[in-house]
Order: structure tokens, then sequence, then C-alpha cells
């Protein structure tokens, strides 16, 4: 019966898996931030939007009162 689970006698077989794995956590590291800053960036333009929205509404209550 083959073992369900490989562990080489020569651990110098582990190097390019390390490898590997060590690339694609930088990677995913990489990704998060762009994420994170084009996310912060919307959240931003949210908020200015909002504001703008607000002022208007604003306005126009004090137009519709004032007639």
């Amino acid at each position: 019966m083959m073992p369900f689970l490989y562990f080489p006698e020569d651990k110098t077989e582990y190097i390019p898996a390390i490898i590997m794995l060590l690339i694609f956590v930088l990677l995913a590291y990489i990704v998060y931030r762009i994420v994170k800053k084009y996310s912060r960036n919307e959240e931003e333009k949210m908020k200015e939007f909002e504001e703008k929205v607000l002022e208007r509404l604003e306005q126009e209550e004090d137009n519709h009162h004032r007639k």
C-alpha cells in the first residue's frame, strides 16, 4: 500500500516548496495592500460625494422653506 503522505528522507526536497510558499505569501500580501489602498481611496471619494449630496439636500430644503 502506498503511503498517503510523502515525507522525503532528503530534506533538500523541501526547498522548492518553501520558496514557492514564500513567493505566494508575498504576492498575497502585495495584493492585500493594493486592495486596501484602493478601498481607502474609494471610501474617501464616497465621503466627499456624501458631503456634497447632504449639502445639496440642505440647500434645497432651505430654498423650499423660504418659498
